[in-house]
């Protein structure tokens, strides 16, 4: 029995009858997906938020924290897991080695903006009481958002052969 990637959901079952499991699995692509968009666009409503009401009270610095949390989700998603696992062809020098190395460094990129984050509202806001801490909060849930958004959308969807 070898699991792959995303599989810890699929074999979840509900003897109720109160959930159509069989409607969710053929629609598990278009739900995961319209989640994790939906995550991400409210991610970066909540900074663009920050930015309008609290523009002049906060570094403007903590904007790249939400740049690098997106450059994650994009690095991610890019690759599928195939190509992780070796399946797929991977043209290139590095082949699934340089995929791995790729995925390595994209979550890297997600995990590194969640914990800047984290530094800007626990260092900056939290432990030197700064008031308002509306920034703080917003630029964490900002990254907290689009973090949950691109594991969503990377082991949320099945990958199936068309």
């Amino acid at each position: 029995d070898n699991a792959q990637c995303g599989d810890c959901c699929s074999n979840l079952s509900c003897t109720c009858g109160l959930i159509d499991t069989d409607w969710l699995s053929e629609r598990r692509n278009a739900i995961s997906s319209i989640l994790a968009g939906s995550l991400f666009a409210v991610g970066w409503w909540i900074a663009i938020d920050v930015g309008a009401v609290d523009s002049g009270k906060f570094n403007k610095a903590y904007w790249t924290c939400g740049v690098f949390g997106t450059l994650g989700l994009m690095m991610v998603n890019a690759v599928s897991n195939s190509q992780l696992r070796g399946d797929a062809y991977v043209p290139g020098a590095l082949g699934t080695a340089g995929t791995r190395i790729w995925m390595v460094i994209g979550f890297l990129c997600s995990f590194g903006a969640l914990i800047g984050a984290s530094f800007i509202l626990f260092g900056e806001y939290v432990y030197q009481k700064k008031h308002p801490s509306y920034p703080g909060t917003g630029f964490f849930m900002q990254n907290l958002l689009i973090f949950m958004a691109t594991i969503i959308f990377k082991f949320g969807r099945a990958e199936d052969a068309y």
